[in-house]
């Protein structure tokens, strides 16, 4: 499994997470979606209910967008790594916060990179 950060808001997850497998099963992309058990807290846009890809390729990202149009609700897309390497206790990944197509703000999370990999919200930016 990839170790980014991908959400749908709170109270949709198991509904989007059928869905992107059901459309990945048919145009014939190899994916396999799990829900995971965290919940992703932010004070600007609500809550979201993490999930896992086992691919984060164009297609899957295109996927991840229709499925925010389809059920009019807030997705997050992670993926967006700092370019520098720096060794740091802490590892962090950058998200957008989609509504269906716009993208409505930026995340900045951390995680401890050993041990309990929860993500954390460390800044939030509304656009």
């Amino acid at each position: 499994m990839k170790d980014q950060v991908y959400g749908a808001e709170k109270g949709n997850g198991e509904k989007v997470v059928s869905w992107l497998n059901e459309q990945a099963q048919s145009i014939g992309l190899k994916l396999e979606i799990y829900l995971g058990s965290d919940l992703l807290l932010t004070q600007n846009f609500g809550d979201f209910e993490l999930f896992s890809l086992s691919d984060d390729s164009i297609p899957v990202r295109k996927l991840i967008y229709k499925a925010g149009k389809r059920f009019d609700i807030k997705m997050i897309e992670g993926g967006y790594n700092e370019k520098a390497r720096i060794i740091r206790r802490k590892k962090s990944d950058y998200a957008k916060v989609l509504k269906g197509d716009k993208v409505i703000g930026h995340l900045e999370l951390e995680s401890l990179r050993f041990g309990a990999k929860k993500w954390e919200i460390k800044s939030e930016e509304r656009r």
